[in-house]
């Protein structure tokens, strides 16, 4: 279920504008292909879901527009974040590491 995303109609791989992040990541769970899921509250907090484990960080934007993420104690990320569009609907954000050029897709639950 996604929330205040239905009424956006991006095309699908374009850039979430900066303004959108925050309405983007917590617009509903996201899962994984890898089985995880998180949540994204309003906040600026997260919950990442594993295998029965729930680890705890933050999320923010940054001042050029990128969605960061910290998991504590030291593990920083900054990411250009896409939407994922199928059929002219919004099912899930593409996350592409600015440091390592991973991408994996979250699609919403």
């Amino acid at each position: 279920m996604t929330r205040n995303i239905d009424n956006l109609h991006p095309e699908d791989g374009a850039i979430v504008p900066r303004e959108q992040i925050p309405t983007a990541v917590t617009a509903g769970r996201l899962a994984y292909g890898d089985g995880t899921t998180q949540t994204f509250q309003p906040d600026g907090s997260t919950s990442y879901f594993e295998t029965g484990r729930q680890t705890e960080g933050t999320w923010s934007v940054d001042e050029n527009g990128r969605f960061c993420s910290f998991w504590p104690p030291t593990y920083q990320a900054s990411y250009d974040l896409r939407w994922v569009v199928e059929g002219g609907a919004v099912v899930g954000l593409r996350f592409s590491d600015l440091r390592s050029g991973t991408c994996f897709d979250g699609r919403f639950q």
